[in-house]
């Protein structure tokens, strides 16, 4: 699946990283807990968990990791971004909130309403990806995507809803897959690092 020396990061500020870890354990791939800019710098790739964006930009500034991994990711490092992960990589997001503005896409923060409205949702997978279906996904307070940009592909969508995405070295999915029983958004993933040749 994976080479033994890949390192795959999982931010750790705030919000669901354990439970990534235990998906990447499932597929018996390590991954580090990523809190300082001297930890992103050791891995290959990085992990940005759903939680609160707002917590998460806050909790970044005292380690500058915020600039440190907008560097990581022009320089080309592959990430796996869910839920509140998505609106830190969005170009724009509503209502406004800085971001890392890595990823074309617009995106609107708890679109859905208050946690008390997640839900689990049936995806529909493009072509492509039919053979990959995920199932159901699980979605806590989670943003829309209200504009894909050019090079940014839809991978999945809920309803009309884009809520899988990917361009070059970035997947995007809206929802919480690690909360899921399926592994195959973190098996894409790992494939994207391939993909990459890290």
């Amino acid at each position: 699946m994976l080479k033994d020396q890949h390192v795959i990061g999982v931010l750790a500020l705030q919000g669901a990283f354990e439970a990534h870890r235990g998906v990447f354990r499932r597929l018996g791939v390590s991954s580090v807990l990523v809190r300082t800019a001297n930890e992103l710098e050791a891995v290959d790739a990085l992990l940005l968990p759903g939680g609160e964006s707002s917590a998460m930009l806050r909790l970044m500034e005292p380690q500058e990791l915020f600039v440190r991994i907008r560097k990581r990711i022009d320089s080309g490092l592959p990430v796996l971004a869910t839920c509140a992960g998505v609106i830190l990589l969005a170009k724009k997001v509503t209502p406004h909130q800085q971001s890392l503005g890595a990823l074309d896409v617009d995106i609107e923060r708890n679109a859905y309403g208050r946690q008390v409205f997640s839900s689990v949702e049936a995806l529909h997978f493009s072509p492509q990806y039919q053979g990959d279906n995920a199932g159901e996904a699980v979605f806590i307070r989670a943003p829309r995507v209200t504009r894909v940009g050019e090079g940014v592909e839809t991978l999945a969508w809920r309803g009309d809803d884009p809520v899988l995405l990917r361009s070059p070295g970035i997947l995007a999915a809206t929802f919480h897959p690690e909360l899921g029983k399926g592994t195959v958004i973190h098996e894409l993933f790992l494939r994207e690092i391939e993909r990459q040749g890290r």
